[in-house]
């Protein structure tokens, strides 16, 4: 038997989508308005931020996304190597047959990294199953490429070559 969707709440997903894009949009704005010295409309774009995370947070709670900890780290796990097996192969190879460098790159990295974080999700999924947590370790990312690291910065990113001083600590 085939279960529809209801309107509702494919609704919720793609209010979902858009909220979560806005968040990221906004921040972005907001760090362009501060480098041009409009501190007070990067305020602004942070506060919309802040709102929009709510609403996304909302529609994803009421949309039965959010379900155990075990649950989420397999959907993490899977949708993390969707993207690095197929979406960002897919993405690169696009941007390569059109010469966009940039465009090449960025999803070559976010591949990379969407790799890595795909074996930490796996880790968390494995201890879980045991009944356990994982150890206590810091992770660190890199504000060029998204690596992400445990226990403390490389000296350069093994992924875009960024210095450690480009690694901030996630806490």
């Amino acid at each position: 038997m085939v279960t529809r969707m209801s309107k509702s709440i494919e609704n919720l997903k793609e209010a979902f989508a858009g909220e979560s894009q806005a968040n990221r949009r906004y921040l972005a704005f907001s760090q362009k308005a501060e480098k041009e010295g409009y501190m007070q409309v990067a305020k602004l774009f942070r506060a919309a931020a802040e709102a929009e995370t709510i609403h996304a947070l909302n529609h994803l709670k009421i949309g039965g996304e959010i379900k155990t900890t075990t649950e989420n780290l397999s959907t993490a796990v899977s949708g993390e190597t969707f993207e690095f097996k197929e979406m960002y192969p897919q993405y690169v190879k696009t941007a390569r047959q059109e010469e966009n460098k940039q465009a090449s790159w960025s999803f070559d990295v976010a591949s990379k990294v969407e790799k890595i974080h795909a074996g930490f999700f796996k880790k968390a999924e494995e201890a879980l199953k045991k009944n356990k947590d994982l150890n206590d370790v810091s992770y660190y990312v890199c504000k060029v490429c998204g690596n992400t690291v445990e226990n403390a910065p490389p000296e350069t990113c093994s992924i875009c070559g960024a210095p450690k001083r480009e690694f901030f600590e996630v806490t």
